[in-house]
């Protein structure tokens, strides 16, 4: 879910996604206690994961700059690995680490994502109106 508050934000202009020069995003790791969704505003610790290969508040995410395909403005950033890693996740929260760690969007991973030894892996969908992470249409 694009979280409510991310919506307004961008109206305010908060949110700069250029890369190398525009914000920093991470991307966190929560267990299948956490309520993620479009109501979350910021970034928290709770429920967030612990483990191996893992530290709090996440990885920090190498955005590309924001283009568009056909009339839809897309974002997307590359895909993201924890290494040596073992632990369980259940979603992942974007958020802007410039901005008061504000919320960019909650992804739930449909159930528990578990590894012990190896390497986690987030990839995300290819950057166009159909499948863009970010994406307004």
């Amino acid at each position: 879910a694009i979280c409510t508050s991310f919506k307004v934000e961008l109206l305010k202009g908060v949110h700069d996604f250029t890369a190398t020069t525009g914000d920093t995003f991470k991307i966190a790791l929560f267990t299948s206690s956490a309520t993620l969704g479009a109501g979350t505003t910021a970034f928290s610790t709770s429920e967030e994961i612990t483990g191996t290969g893992y530290t709090s508040g996440g990885a920090t995410l190498t955005s590309v700059t924001p283009t568009t395909d056909s009339t839809t403005a897309v974002c997307d950033f590359a895909n993201v690995s924890f290494t040596s890693a073992s632990f369980t996740a259940n979603a992942a929260l974007i958020y802007n680490s410039s901005e008061s760690n504000k919320a960019v969007a909650a992804i739930a991973f449909g159930s528990d994502k578990t590894v012990t030894s190896g390497t986690f892996t987030i990839e995300f969908p290819a950057a166009d109106a159909t499948n863009a992470i970010i994406r307004l249409a």
